[in-house]
């Protein structure tokens, strides 16, 4: 990155590193894969990072053409950054680092986690996806509808079509949506139900998960987000 010391290597993988191989590069740019975001929103997201450390960051990702800034709201004139066609290419990287990450023997279970991040995980480890067992996947199939997701912070819109997730999308605030089913719960508790420290069973009975709406539809969704021990 600029002004940053470089690998000076004629190799793909240091230029890559080049890029967005600094402290919470790679976070910021994690926190704009579903859509544009506001400095504000991304401070709030990435607990720990120094206002002067995430301008920096975000003007070196702009910089070198991973993000852009944009005009998030014309009546307001709020600006934002997002992720350019290129940044975005960057998606199957953090599954292959998610997937990787996760077959680690330390992976950490306490520490904070944004809204984004944890729905990121869902859609990488949503049981179609071929790393699943087949127990797993069995217990998604058919499964279809628009679920909308309430945590704390945010919300978000899940289509999922015959144990498939075909989409998911960050809401804007306000943002009015049709939706089959709605699972109002928080990050915490969605991470530990993929992470299989709670089962879909203790999560609804303790109040951790409440659905609404086609319920058959909430709790399997719920179900498929568990992992199985």
């Amino acid at each position: 990155m600029t002004g940053q010391r470089k690998y000076g290597q004629a190799c793909p993988v240091a230029h890559a590193l080049d890029l967005v191989g600094d402290r919470w590069a790679l976070l910021v740019v994690r926190e704009l894969r579903l859509g544009p975001r506001r400095f504000g929103d991304l401070a709030t997201a990435l607990p720990g990072i120094a206002p002067s450390v995430l301008t920096q960051r975000l003007g070196e990702l702009v910089e070198v053409g991973v993000l852009e800034r944009l005009t998030l709201s014309s009546r307001t004139g709020a600006v934002g950054y997002g992720l350019t066609a290129w940044g975005a290419d960057l998606e199957p990287v953090f599954m292959a680092l998610a997937r990787w990450g996760v077959r680690s023997p330390v992976v950490p279970l306490a520490g904070p986690i944004s809204d984004d991040a944890v729905m990121l995980g869902v859609r990488t480890f949503f049981p179609a996806a071929p790393q699943h067992t087949a127990e797993e996947t069995v217990a998604a199939t058919g499964l279809s509808g628009d679920v909308l997701v309430e945590l704390t912070h945010e919300r978000y819109l899940l289509r999922l079509a015959d144990g498939a997730l075909e989409s998911l999308a960050r809401l804007a605030p306000g943002e009015d949506v049709q939706y089959d089913a709605r699972v109002r719960t928080d990050g915490n508790t969605l991470r530990a139900l993929l992470v299989g420290t709670l089962s879909a069973t203790a999560a609804s009975v303790s109040g951790a998960v409440a659905t609404s709406g086609d319920l058959a539809l909430g709790h399997r969704l719920v179900d498929s987000i568990a992992r199985r021990s």
